[in-house]
């Protein structure tokens, strides 16, 4: 039986290796799609393409485009990446680790693989609860870009398309983000969140994505794999 093929938006983060193996697990033949995109580091791309290895994923591509001209983010420009002691300490607002229109750009060219897969499905690691307030991340604004997708490709136009954009994290805490992965075999050693990872790859600890991995974690009663610079959040 043919499996249908679908792109797989992947950082090398937990939740995107997560979403991939929930992907995986539905059916779908995995097509991962990672960006180099001038971001600060690129541990997350080195995570990405072990994820994609152990899951043996039809293909993984890895697009180079450099959001760098525009800035505009902690993670694009040189601009200092926030550092809290807790994820209490997380503030309400859009933080400076936002890059401007990112998963709209980075939906965009899912849009455009899936077209010449001929695939109706993209998978994204958004979420609504356990995130930093990404206005792009919202149910909402993946809504209205399916809609406007649907609307934007030649497959779509003569009915060979109906995109649907799979968020099977949306409305999940990190804690039950990190038991399903568990649950579905996800080794989250490979995986990379932290926005000012140390030369080594070791995770900072303090940026807000270090903080909201390691809460999810402690919530779940599963112990963190990740390596960090600090011993903080040790056991």
């Amino acid at each position: 039986m043919t499996r249908r093929p679908a792109v797989v938006l992947l950082s090398g983060g937990l939740d995107s290796a997560t979403v991939l193996a929930i992907a995986q697990e539905q059916g779908f033949e995995c097509h991962g799609l990672s960006f180099r995109y001038g971001q600060r580091h690129l541990c997350e791309l080195e995570a990405a393409t072990r994820v994609a290895a152990a899951a043996n994923i039809g293909q993984h591509v890895v697009v180079d485009i450099d959001l760098r001209m525009f800035g505009g983010s902690a993670l694009t420009a040189d601009i200092e990446v926030p550092k809290h002691q807790t994820a209490d300490d997380l503030g309400d607002g859009i933080p400076i680790t936002y890059v401007p229109a990112r998963n709209t750009i980075f939906l965009s060219f899912a849009l455009a693989w899936a077209e010449v897969l001929r695939s109706s499905d993209v998978f994204i690691g958004v979420n609504a609860l356990d995130y930093s307030g990404y206005p792009d991340c919202r149910p909402e604004y993946i809504t209205a870009y399916e809609h406007m997708a649907n609307l934007a490709t030649k497959a779509g136009v003569e009915g060979r398309q109906r995109l649907q954009i799979h968020t099977p994290l949306m409305e999940m805490t990190k804690a039950q983000i990190i038991t399903r992965g568990v649950e579905l075999g996800v080794d989250y050693a490979m995986t990379s969140s932290c926005y000012d990872p140390a030369e080594d790859g070791a995770a900072c600890g303090h940026c807000d994505s270090c903080l909201l991995r390691r809460k999810g974690f402690t919530e779940a009663s599963i112990a963190d794999p990740t390596t960090y610079t600090t011993d903080v959040f040790a056991p």
